[in-house]
């Protein structure tokens, strides 16, 4: 060995702690403020059906619906590979698996519609409507039919509709509660946000009723629409966006991004409101600032143009739709909003090509990051979160499975986990 180096410093333990004491406020604020991902999954997309369409055999029906219009327009890999431009050595692999999904779990997200695709009813008839969507929601996950993540879209909190709003969700959280409580995969939707103050609001009337049912604190969380302008900025200039976040007082946990809306309310004709259109990538863009280190997650809106009619047609609309999904991912929108059954079966074909056209790359650069072994491309700590989280988003919609994760990597689950976030990891590791 070396001489051994001699240490010396100049300043007193003193000037140290007095700088930790100054900075303790901004520590603990960072910590509030920005606590990272929660570590929980997140699905690919949003399946929004309106309240009188919803019955017991939707998610099945969606699945059902999909698996018929790729029997009749795409009934192999080569011919559904074709239509997408999947390379020969992903075609089969990513059609045996949108198949597979489409009969094992449709849809992984679906929200049961009380605003735009519902309209104005009736109170009595929303109110039954309501209590039947409460009742079948709670029959889905005792039976083992659900989708991982089930809810409701509400009126939003102008005037004109608050109080109707306020209604349905009362009666439908009521519903569930003495159906047996709320399920862990609950999501809400609260749309046409404008001001955070909409956002206080509705975070008030939460704890309403969390304290009308002696439910713990923070149980309901909720995802926020931006659809106007002002969601983004305000008429001072400010991100209007982040202020909700932090209105939401840690219950947001994400932000919807409504292209038809959004895209209307700055004056964009019908012809060119598309999720690729510039105003919805500016949109998007703040939002995922905004929301960035917070754990609240951005999603895609939807497309319109629906895979319907002669197969030339329908391959257009699955052509579009996936370019579209394809898009969003590249861009990390790792969900979007899915309007009709036939865009399901792209919205997994691009999901699934997404995951597995990288997979070997990212499994050999996480995998020497690992090992603290060379390779072309020096990867930091912020790289191998990127490079585990892209693993685990890909385990878990079934685009790829652990064993060759395992294979390729050597890593467990938990082993990602801890590389994606401390915080994923300690989850992992305290519900073992």
């Amino acid at each position: 060995m070396g001489q051994q180096e001699q240490v010396a410093t100049s300043l007193a333990g003193a000037v140290s702690e007095e700088i930790s004491a100054s900075l303790a406020p901004v520590d603990a604020e960072l910590e509030r403020r920005y606590p990272g991902d929660p570590g929980t999954r997140q699905p690919v997309h949003t399946v929004y059906v309106p309240g009188d369409a919803f019955t017991a055999g939707t998610i099945r029906s969606w699945g059902d619906q999909a698996l018929a219009l790729l029997d009749e327009h795409a009934p192999d890999a080569s011919s559904f590979a074709a239509v997408l431009g999947l390379s020969d050595e992903l075609a089969e692999a990513v059609h045996s698996r949108v198949r597979a999904k489409l009969e094992r779990e449709p849809i992984e997200d679906l929200r049961v519609d009380f605003e735009d695709g519902y309209g104005p009813r009736p109170d009595a008839e929303e109110d039954e409507t309501a209590a039947r969507a409460a009742r079948l929601i709670a029959q889905a996950y005792r039976n083992g039919t659900a989708a991982p993540y089930m809810g409701i879209r509400m009126k939003c909190m102008e005037a004109a509709v608050r109080d109707r709003g306020i209604r349905t969700l009362d009666v439908f959280l009521t519903g569930l509660m003495e159906a047996g409580g709320l399920p862990e995969g609950l999501v809400l939707t609260l749309p046409k946000v404008t001001y955070p103050e909409q956002v206080g609001a509705f975070v008030r009337l939460l704890e309403a009723f969390e304290k009308a049912h002696g439910l713990d604190a923070g149980r309901l969380g909720f995802e926020i629409q931006i659809e106007t302008s002002q969601a983004i900025l305000a008429t001072d200039g400010t991100a209007t966006v982040a202020r909700m976040i932090q209105a939401a007082e840690g219950r947001a946990t994400g932000l919807h991004y409504g292209t038809f809306d959004y895209s209307a309310c700055l004056g964009v004709s019908a012809a060119y409101q598309a999720s690729d259109h510039p105003a919805a990538d500016h949109a998007k863009a703040v939002m995922q600032v905004a929301a960035a280190g917070t754990g609240v997650r951005v999603s895609d809106g939807s497309t319109n143009v629906l895979p319907v009619g002669p197969t030339a047609k329908v391959h257009d609309a699955w052509r579009l739709h996936y370019g579209l999904t394809r898009r969003a991912l590249a861009r990390a929108y790792y969900q979007g909003w899915d309007m009709h059954p036939g865009h399901i079966p792209t919205r997994y074909a691009a999901v699934f090509a997404f995951y597995r056209e990288g997979f070997e790359q990212a499994a050999a650069r996480l995998t020497r990051y690992a090992n603290r072994t060379g390779g072309d491309v020096m990867d930091e700590p912020a790289t191998a979160k990127a490079l585990s989280g892209y693993l685990l988003r890909g385990l878990d919609c079934g685009a790829l499975d652990i064993a060759e994760v395992a294979r390729l990597t050597g890593l467990t689950r938990a082993d990602l986990e801890t590389f994606a976030s401390p915080r994923r990891g300690n989850l992992t590791a305290s519900a073992q």
